[in-house]
């Protein structure tokens, strides 16, 4: 907007960056060459009138309007200036230039006229690492955000969504505050969508601690058939990432073979949110006795006699409230190194260990385990003491037991949510 370094930049990328035919000489292709026309997608775009347009180099061959490029039509050949496209008949070897209606083609992809497939480097897949959740500031909308939260990402590949299975909202995830409100203020303007946005609910999860015996009677009586289930479960605490076992025990035909099925669909839909509120991991479920009614009896009066036994059990088992615990390697130069530690140290963060970086001279690399619940500003606060150039990776790890004094704070926002 303001011309700052613009024309610096663009100067140094005339003078100090290698011409198109030499780029392509390195990376075994011959830009004067009649075969194959050989071009990458380096963006893509979504206009209002034009639809999708990606932008593509063209590293060999010619390009003529028309052409179909691995398979796909290509819908016009265009020259970007701004917002004006100068249609072209056709364009030659070393040229950037617009194909209208690449379907399916994504941004990076190397494609081609003919069999010639070479591997071209691409830019990398940077992984996210700044979340909002986010819903449409009017409800109408909300139909239309999966489709332009698509585009923008075709877009932007450094963006990403998601709808939690567990907390059911939908997240945008990206390299920033600042990117994502770039993407927000593009759904706004660009595809008329304005959004709300708030901090992710945390997953949390509970277990048990402790096992016990429960029992569940469903008895309904109505004009006609009525409804019986009868069971008694036993309740057990698995090890850390076992998940959910279900057994049964059953002897003698007290519960019928097809009602099975109904009590563990019962036990799983109450799993979903238990005592604490929250979905209950690691534990296992045994039905060891009950009985039944030659007519009333069905699979969904089972099913709501289980229930009814999780119910009453799980609270005797002393449930836990858990965490995720994500595995975080963070990269920043050695002079920094002290103030990382002491920003992970600060989050709760169990610090595994630091070494001098492989690859990165004068770097060093930090690895820790970091609470989910503590890092939704950590690449906000580790750029601010890095002078902006500290950065992490991180994959989600284990589940572990929230300390008691945050887990009176969770529970009691927890309440307050449902009230």
């Amino acid at each position: 907007e303001r011309d700052y370094g613009v024309r610096h930049l663009l100067t140094a990328l005339v003078e100090e960056t290698p011409a198109p035919t030499i780029t392509a000489n390195r990376r075994g292709l011959d830009p004067s060459a009649d075969g194959d026309a050989v071009v990458q997608i380096l963006k893509t775009y979504f206009t209002p009138q034009g639809g999708r347009l990606s932008l593509a180099r063209i590293w060999q061959g010619t390009l003529n309007d028309g052409m179909a490029l691995n398979g796909v039509r290509i819908g016009g050949i265009y020259r970007l200036m701004g917002q004006q496209q100068q249609p072209l008949p056709q364009a030659q070897a070393g040229e950037i230039v617009a194909l209208g209606r690449l379907e399916g083609i994504a941004t990076g992809d190397v494609v081609s006229s003919g069999s010639q497939k070479p591997d071209l480097p691409k830019g990398l897949q940077l992984k996210p690492v700044f979340a909002l959740a986010i819903a449409a500031a009017n409800r109408k909308d909300e139909v239309k955000l999966s489709s332009a939260l698509t585009k923008l990402i075709e877009e932007d590949p450094s963006l990403y969504w998601e709808q939690h299975g567990d907390t059911k909202e939908v997240i945008l995830w990206g390299q920033g505050e600042i990117h994502l409100q770039v993407a927000l203020d593009r759904l706004a303007r660009k595809y008329n969508l304005p959004m709300t946005t708030h901090l992710p609910q945390v997953p949390y999860k509970e277990t048990i601690k402790t096992s016990t015996k429960s029992h569940g009677r469903y008895k309904h009586q109505t004009g006609g058939h009525g409804a019986f289930g009868d069971v008694y479960l036993d309740i057990k605490p698995l090890a850390r990432g076992e998940g959910f076992h279900f057994h049964e025990s059953i002897v003698g035909g007290v519960v019928p073979k097809q009602y099975i099925p109904g009590v563990e669909t019962g036990v799983r839909e109450y799993l979903g949110h238990g005592p604490l509120g929250f979905p209950v991991v690691d534990i296992d479920v045994t039905l060891t006795d009950g009985s039944y009614h030659s007519v009333d009896s069905s699979e969904q009066a089972f099913k709501q006699a289980a229930r009814l036994a999780m119910t009453e059990g799980l609270p005797k088992c002393h449930p836990v409230l858990l965490e995720p615990i994500l595995s975080v390697t963070v990269l920043a130069p050695s002079e920094y190194t002290a103030k990382v530690l002491q920003l992970i140290s600060g989050k709760r963060g169990q610090i595994q260990g630091f070494e001098a970086s492989a690859e990165w001279k004068g770097w060093d690399q930090v690895t820790a385990y970091l609470p989910q619940a503590e890092m939704h500003d950590f690449i906000v606060e580790l750029r601010s003491l890095t002078m902006g150039v500290g950065f992490f990776q991180w994959d989600e790890d284990h589940l572990q037991e929230v300390p008691d004094k945050l887990r009176d704070a969770v529970l009691a926002m927890q309440g307050n949510g449902n009230k």
